[in-house]
């Protein structure tokens, strides 16, 4: 028995018959084809702040036009089957509820019902003026119509982040869409890197953790404070954690069992195993 069975066989003593909460990261939306921030071998990225973005018009010029390239490939994104095993433990009852750190809605597509998105999702688009909130998917196409052809110089080749955002430079001559209804600036309905999350969802999040009796982590470095916090409540209220990643996580101190894999792969067999156990 290697290393990898080993940790998934202490993994599932730990989570079976027990109710539990997910808190997925971008790592589990990689086989899905969307990068991640900072799995093993993966690129520097400074995605764009929430105070650079309000800076004015030059900063969401350069936000809409590489998210409009970006979003045009991640929209066609689907779930894998990480997301599948996280939905189907739900189903089977041994799951109550997901947090999720991403923004792609995957956890909703794969038919998780439980989900709190914690930073928000990027097929919404909120106006910072009046607070409206409309559809990315219109968006998109007001967007096309101000930028005709923009997408397809842009090239295929581009790399996008798991926020949407797309590697590109060349912005100059873009065009950005305002609020239909008062013309103010529109946003991704996310939170950006310097802003906070809303505090109602904290305390839903914080309510999900304490409502399980273990907290399965997916795919998430913990790296900042927004996932980590919930893996500390959980160890101080002496809630075990298992940790799912490829590569160390900044919470793996606090974790009971660790299991270094992928997401994919260790959370089919956690679902294989555990559904079976709770019918």
């Amino acid at each position: 028995m290697d290393l990898l069975d080993t940790a998934l066989d202490r993994a599932l003593d730990v989570l079976s018959d027990r109710p539990i909460t997910a808190l997925t990261g971008a790592g589990l939306s990689t086989d899905s084809g969307i990068p991640d921030y900072r799995g093993p071998g993966s690129p520097r990225r400074t995605p764009m702040t929430f105070q650079e973005f309000v800076s004015g018009e030059a900063a969401q010029r350069r936000y809409w036009a590489r998210s409009h390239v970006g979003w045009a490939r991640m929209a066609h994104a689907a779930p894998n089957p990480g997301h599948r095993a996280i939905a189907a433990l739900e189903r089977a009852g041994a799951l109550h509820g997901v947090i999720t750190q991403n923004v792609d809605g995957l956890h909703t597509q794969a038919g998780s019902r439980a989900v709190i998105d914690l930073h928000g999702r990027i097929a919404d688009v909120v106006c910072l003026g009046c607070g409206a909130h409309t559809p990315r998917v219109e968006l998109q196409e007001r967007l096309r119509e101000l930028n005709p052809g923009f997408v397809e110089v842009a090239g295929a080749a581009v790399e996008v982040a798991p926020d949407g955002d797309a590697e590109l430079e060349a912005v100059e001559g873009f065009r950005p869409a305002w609020c239909p209804a008062c013309g103010g600036v529109l946003k991704p309905d996310v939170v950006f890197f310097g802003e906070n999350v809303p505090r109602a969802r904290v305390e839903r999040a914080y309510a999900m953790v304490d409502a399980a009796a273990a907290l399965l982590v997916a795919g998430s470095s913990l790296t900042v404070m927004s996932g980590l916090r919930f893996v500390r409540h959980a160890h101080k209220h002496g809630v075990p954690v298992v940790i799912v990643n490829r590569g160390g996580t900044r919470g793996d101190e606090l974790a009971t069992v660790l299991v270094d894999g992928g997401c994919s792969e260790v959370l089919s067999s956690i679902a294989a195993a555990a559904v079976g156990a709770w019918r």
